[in-house]
């Protein structure tokens, strides 16, 4: 396998790697890395887990550092479009982690916090925005981001906005982009959707094939637990309690809710990650399964489709999913970028033949057992000692600042001096006035940075809580 630097990558970004502990590539990092480093038009396959994110990083950071020129206001200079919240976030930490000191700077844009900060970010001129597609459409259409300085346009899991339906969304948006800027792609298949996107956007693309999501991991253990209704929870919450941590995954949002509170009520520190959530819930919910509040993540497909966690020892489906290829996107949350993992299912008497159809078509030869509450090969796939220290506690809200004294130079509605008060107070009045804007600002922009241009080294707003255990994150399985 060649190193970094033999794949052309400078040595800034070889050092930021090595800080990390990274020191070889992965196969789909190997493949597309000098395509996309001399500007050429990549098509990436490969599955969840691979590695796609720092294959499209690194390029486009070497890249937009050989032409530093300043962004113009409205008119980012590369777009990366993923399909989550999630998603969007984690590219822009990894981001972060690797362009620190190159003066590059970002922007997450996504629904479900308000748009002013993003807003304010934009006018003032950033380098690359991080977006899902509905709200980039959207400030696009109030006129707030123009594409047309757009040098790089990276597409990441293609597959999964196919299967959202954000296609149409994503041509509108490259129809906004010049046909002569480089274009990335990375997808685990290529299905129809994403075949159009490659004919219409990518100009003569090198096709680049590592870890197929055809082609199971050789570190993953599947196994099939058939188990009665009455024992579900029972085996579910054993294996819980296994040390390390387990994402389980449940097809719809009320059934992720219901198994979350019954895991707690039961001792088992678990969260809850869904399309019902406020982004504000949705990062206390992450910070806590990175950082070991929470062992269990309990998720939809949807919402867990941006999850990029090491050290992810099982996964378990507790509701078998429809589809092949929600079951292989599911399983890639462990045994990430070479290491060992175990994805179980759970399958009551009902749910046979589908199960059986769903491994054929996925590939997976995953062997199956009837087991009950306390079954020895519950022990063998989850090994340790089980562990009950009590439910997860969501952390309680910050106390805001008492109110001044009636009476005192406070500041009237509006932000002006009451009457009387000193040259001196009304400079405090504007000071504090722009530090509470500030504070919503970070508290809505779903990405710690107070709304902001996000410059490197700097941390705002929350960013501090969702980074503490940041250097499980930056992994080259990523």
């Amino acid at each position: 396998m060649p190193s970094f630097v033999d794949l052309g990558v400078p040595a800034p970004l070889v050092e930021a790697l090595d800080r990390r502990g990274i020191t070889s590539p992965t196969p789909i990092q190997a493949a597309t890395l000098p395509d996309a480093l001399a500007g050429r038009d990549v098509l990436g396959r490969g599955r969840t887990g691979s590695g796609k994110t720092f294959a499209f990083l690194l390029p486009l950071i070497a890249r937009l550092t050989q032409t530093p020129t300043k962004p113009r206001a409205q008119r980012p200079r590369a777009l990366i479009l993923a399909p989550t919240r999630e998603l969007v976030t984690q590219i822009d930490e990894s981001f972060q982690a690797l362009a620190s000191g190159t003066g590059l700077t970002s922007r997450v844009v996504f629904g479900g916090v308000g748009q002013n900060p993003q807003v304010s970010a934009l006018r003032r001129g950033v380098d690359i925005v991080i977006a899902c597609p509905g709200r980039l459409e959207d400030l696009m259409r109030q006129g707030h981001v123009r594409l047309d300085d757009i040098a790089i346009s990276i597409l990441d899991e293609a597959d999964h906005m196919a299967d959202l339906g954000f296609l149409p969304g994503v041509k509108r948006i490259l129809d906004q982009t010049p046909s002569t800027g480089q274009r990335l792609l990375f997808s685990a298949t290529l299905d129809a959707g994403v075949n159009v996107l490659v004919k219409r956007y990518l100009h003569r693309p090198v096709t680049h094939e590592a870890d197929s999501a055809q082609s199971p991991v050789t570190a993953m253990k599947h196994q099939v637990l058939r188990v009665r209704p009455d024992d579900h929870l029972d085996v579910l919450a054993d294996l819980a309690a296994a040390p390390g941590r387990t994402i389980v995954f449940a097809r719809t949002k009320h059934r992720a809710k219901t198994l979350a509170r019954k895991l707690n009520a039961r001792g088992i520190p678990a969260v809850e990650l869904h399309g019902n959530l406020s982004q504000n819930a949705r990062q206390r919910t992450m910070t806590a399964f990175h950082d070991g509040t929470a062992s269990t993540l309990v998720a939809t497909d949807i919402a867990a489709r941006g999850i990029h966690v090491d050290d992810v020892a099982l996964v378990i489906h507790a509701d078998p999913p429809v589809e092949h290829k929600a079951y292989l996107h599911r399983s890639g949350r462990t045994a990430r970028a070479g290491a060992a993992g175990t994805v179980i299912t759970l399958m009551t008497p009902d749910q046979n033949g589908d199960v059986r159809s769903l491994m054929r078509k996925a590939g997976i030869k995953a062997p199956s057992t009837d087991v009950q509450p306390g079954h020895a090969v519950l022990t063998d796939l989850a090994p340790g000692e089980r562990t009950y220290p009590g439910a997860w506690k969501a952390p309680a809200p910050a106390t805001p600042p008492a109110r001044p004294a009636k009476g005192s130079n406070r500041p009237a509605k509006g932000g002006r001096p009451a009457k009387g008060s000193q040259g001196s107070s009304q400079h405090q009045s504007r000071s504090s006035q722009s530090g509470r804007n500030g504070g919503r600002s970070g508290g809505s922009g779903g990405s710690g940075r107070s709304g902001g241009t996000s410059r490197q080294g700097r941390n705002r707003g929350g960013a501090s809580g969702s980074r503490g255990h940041s250097a499980s994150r930056f992994s080259a399985g990523r």
